[in-house]
């Protein structure tokens, strides 16, 4: 019996304790570091609430399966990519294209602090076309650009043209940011400072 005790809390020290508050919350964040650890499919639930400290069934309790989790950990990223990108312009002075600019960084930024799940938003890109959440919050996100893009090009520009343009900023970003998570920037020899880059795309894209 005192064996079976020492097991028990042996068990039990390796569990962090989880003792209230919001677990979905608390289950997207244990996945969402996991997935960073260790990829979007080298974990599972049950390794997800051991690290949580909940048992094995809680998670069940808010989502059906390991792809439900998963799927909230993208949606969340989106998320917090968007609010990321707003804090940007809201911060940024009116100076030319420091809007533009500032999205921009935050952009990549996020990818370089969250790879894993940088990596999963898009990895799911197929799966978005049947949710509609999914859809609209990547609508929403893309629209930060697309409203600051509107605001830097003149009133009478065409809404195909402002879509292009904005379309021409992200394919750039977009790229430049998985060239930096995948650490193959280096094979372009790039001297000049990432600022100085974004700086440049914005006025030869926005340029009028």
């Amino acid at each position: 019996m005192v064996e079976i005790a020492k097991t028990k809390a042996s068990e039990n020290e390796k569990r962090e304790p989880y003792h209230h508050g919001d677990l979905r919350a608390h289950l997207i964040e244990t996945v969402r570091q996991l997935v960073e650890e260790k990829g979007a499919d080298g974990f599972s639930i049950s390794e997800a609430a051991r690290r949580a400290g909940v048992s094995s069934a809680a998670p069940y309790r808010h989502f059906h399966d390991r792809t439900e989790i998963v799927r909230a950990v993208a949606l969340e990223g989106m998320l917090r990519l968007g609010t990321a990108m707003e804090v940007a312009a809201a911060n940024a002075n009116f100076a030319e294209f420091k809007k533009i600019n500032a999205i921009g960084k935050a952009y990549v930024d996020f990818a370089r602090n969250e790879p894993g799940v940088f990596r999963l938003m898009f990895g799911l890109t197929e799966g978005h076309r049947g949710d509609p959440e999914m859809e609209e919050t990547g609508r929403k996100t893309y629209g930060v650009l697309v409203r600051e893009v509107t605001a830097s090009l003149p009133p009478d520009t065409a809404e195909e043209e402002v879509w292009r343009r904005s379309y021409m900023l992200w394919t750039f970003v977009h790229g430049h940011s998985f060239l930096q998570i995948d650490e193959k920037v280096h094979v372009a020899n790039i001297q000049a400072s990432e600022d100085l880059m974004l700086a440049d795309l914005s006025k030869r894209i926005l340029g009028h």
